[in-house]
């Protein structure tokens, strides 16, 4: 493996996990960290807090995304890939087509 790739699928890694948890702080049905700052700022009140946690959200979505089709690219794609038609090809015999009788042939002439 080539250290792009090393790289890339640990910043995948990363994102995957803070992800769980940005999903996590997020307010549910029966409350979540954000229902917890009504009380304490009324300024970043609860709806900017729970949207600013949505748009990290689908931040982190959209980054996995992409550096995971990124990550398909660095692959070392020039390893010898398997052709099978090319080989059943080569190895098969030539088929044998049937000759017509010599009987026939005559009466044809």
């Amino acid at each position: 493996m080539n250290v792009l790739f090393t790289v890339l699928t640990v910043l995948v890694l990363l994102a995957s996990v803070l992800i769980t948890l940005i999903v996590l702080l997020q307010n549910g049905k029966g409350g979540g960290l954000a229902s917890n700052f009504v009380a304490g700022n009324q300024t970043f009140g609860v709806r900017q807090t729970t949207d600013i946690l949505e748009k990290i959200t689908w931040g982190l979505v959209c980054f996995i995304f992409l550096v995971s089709v990124v990550t398909s690219f660095t692959l070392n794609s020039h390893a010898k890939e398997a052709d099978l038609t090319e080989k059943i090809e080569l190895d098969a015999p030539a088929p044998e087509f049937p000759v017509a009788p010599a009987a026939e042939t005559e009466l044809a002439e």
